[in-house]
């Protein structure tokens, strides 16, 4: 951890204060969250092209049949309430896959735990998921992990 990076998360007050209660430090989508907690971590995801994996027997597991990006040039580290860029970026992928918001069974969210971030989350899948959106589970992994920033992905 850079001690700049973490004295501008907290002038921010994107941390959460909870360092000695760690049960009630980081807990996205929870009424009382506060801010996430930082944590270190590494990823690798291997794609294969389908084709190419069935032709030398693999088992496939998933297919990625969608996929959208977007950028939210609303503030340097704010995010709207509405969700509208996230939304659109879901709807996008959802239309390149050929699904419709009823299709999506678990929402893996980014969940950072701090109140911007969760409200412009959850509008942004109620908006794309309609009335599906109430009986999706969502969670996030950084209420165990910590936001690794960068390998914790998006």
């Amino acid at each position: 951890f850079s001690p700049i990076a973490m004295a501008c998360f907290d002038a921010i007050k994107a941390t959460s204060p909870n360092n000695d209660d760690p049960e009630h430090a980081s807990r996205p989508f929870d009424a009382d969250r506060n801010g996430f907690v930082m944590g270190e971590g590494a990823a690798v995801l291997v794609l294969e092209d389908l084709e190419h994996a069935r032709a030398r027997g693999a088992d496939v597991y998933c297919e990625i049949s969608g996929y959208a990006t977007f950028g939210n040039a609303y503030h340097m580290t704010g995010l709207t309430k509405e969700g509208l860029e996230m939304a659109r970026a879901i709807d996008t992928a959802l239309d390149m896959a050929g699904l419709d918001g009823s299709a999506i069974d678990y929402v893996n969210a980014h969940g950072s735990g701090t109140q911007q971030n969760d409200r412009h989350e959850t509008a942004a899948v109620k908006r794309s998921l309609g009335a599906h959106a109430y009986k999706t589970p969502m969670s996030s992994i950084k209420s165990m992990v910590g936001h690794s920033l960068g390998a914790i992905g998006n």
